[in-house]
């Protein structure tokens, strides 16, 4: 596939912005654990609004839930989620229904674990 994110038409991430889903969760191979650093146009906060310890679990759902609400690219989803530990904490975040519906419908691994 050469579009490896589609941006979907009828679910939002946030009011005006279309949910960004990656089409292969195997593309997405971020850190797993260790201190990262977003990029303000992820956090919209000054530092250290943008740090987070992924080896919290706290600070792991939260960067996660960031990053799937505000990413525009490909190349951030890619950057910063790991699909396997997306699917391993996707019943814990907390995260716009329509954002939610749109990486279900996508990948139904994540809504076979959404089933809590």
């Amino acid at each position: 596939m050469g579009n490896r994110a589609t941006a979907s038409a009828g679910w939002q991430s946030r009011p005006g912005r279309r949910a960004l889903v990656a089409t292969d969760l195997g593309t997405l191979r971020g850190p797993v654990n260790g201190i990262i650093h977003l990029p303000f146009r992820l956090v919209w906060a000054p530092p250290p609004a943008g740090r987070f310890d992924l080896d919290d679990g706290f600070d792991r759902r939260r960067m996660y839930e960031i990053v799937l609400r505000e990413a525009v690219r490909h190349d951030e989803l890619q950057t910063w989620l790991n699909g396997e530990l997306l699917v391993a904490l996707w019943p814990r975040l907390y995260l716009p229904r329509g954002l939610r519906q749109a990486w279900e419908a996508a990948h139904p691994v994540l809504a076979a674990v959404a089933v809590v």
